[in-house]
């Protein structure tokens, strides 16, 4: 679809992560995801609010996290088969889009994790188009910590310039990116933290992203709302749908597409799955018809 058709939107959501709850209650994030039932609700709700969406959205992306276990732990396949069962009644006619995050290949991912993730989620990046806007969904493990598969973070920077220059040729409406780990959390120039990522490595992609005209990164991994935003590009740190490590609900963001901009509101999974989404972004999809 490299022709504009129109207003769109999409959902996005973050960090289903199931057992992080026990874990985090119990103060032990390594060994205490034992249970997870209070998550397959969470992705039950969120799975049950994005069906009865209409009109319906055009995918529906997991920014990473999709389960607490870290690669060769004991619960993570378990883990992974339950939230497979739950996805498996989102709508046939939405496609499901994933993200790895750091929990899924790991903190240091190696080729063997990344494979791993590959074989039961999908390709670890790759891009695609929805009614002339570009999509691309990357790794960002590769820029948190490749030092055991630098060759994998080379392949990911040189396709990404490839892809970059298709877009410009395309003359795509917009470029948006998916991402597990935000580039930063509400100011480009913040400090290092465990939730954004390194400051050198933030600088050369930001300006690299702001070149390529990408109007927004949407990511998860903080638990919290947060974002800001770099030279016009916008970076969106949305909550989870599982464990809440601030304020926010359980929730998901609608991400309404239109010819001039890229417009998202946050909505608890009870909100979105009782009323839908509101009239003022139904009305920007009605618009262009």
């Amino acid at each position: 679809e490299y022709q504009w058709k129109g207003p769109f939107y999409f959902i996005q959501g973050a960090d289903p992560q199931f057992g992080l709850m026990k874990a985090w209650t119990h103060g032990d994030t390594n060994n205490g995801d034992d249970e997870w039932g209070e998550e397959i609700k969470l992705a039950e709700q969120a799975v049950q609010a994005v069906n009865k969406l209409n009109p319906k959205p055009k995918f529906f992306v997991l920014c990473g996290d999709l389960v607490h276990g870290m690669p060769g732990t004991r619960w993570k396949k378990n883990q992974e088969q339950d939230l497979k069962n739950v996805l498996k009644n989102t709508d046939q006619d939405i496609p499901l889009v994933f993200v790895s995050g750091n929990h899924d290949i790991g903190n240091t991912p190696s080729r063997e994790t990344i494979d791993d993730y590959c074989q039961n989620w999908g390709d670890d990046y790759f891009s695609f188009w929805v009614g002339g806007v570009f999509f691309l969904v990357l790794n960002s493990q590769l820029y948190f910590d490749s030092s055991k598969c630098p060759e994998l973070r080379q392949a990911q920077d040189a396709w990404l310039d490839e892809q970059l220059a298709v877009a410009a040729k395309q003359k795509c409406k917009h470029i948006i990116v998916f991402q597990h780990i935000p580039l930063f959390l509400s100011q480009p120039d913040e400090d290092d933290d465990y939730f954004n990522l390194e400051k050198s490595v933030r600088q050369e992609i930001m300006e690299k992203f702001h070149k390529a005209g990408i109007r927004a990164v949407f990511s998860g991994h903080y638990h919290r709302n947060a974002g800001g935003s770099y030279k016009g590009l916008e970076m969106v740190v949305s909550s989870a749908i599982g464990c809440q490590l601030g304020q926010d609900t359980h929730g998901l963001r609608v991400v309404v597409v239109t010819e001039e901009k890229v417009v998202h509101r946050y909505y608890s999974l009870t909100d979105l799955g009782s009323h839908g989404i509101e009239k003022e972004l139904l009305d920007m999809l009605a618009k262009q018809k």
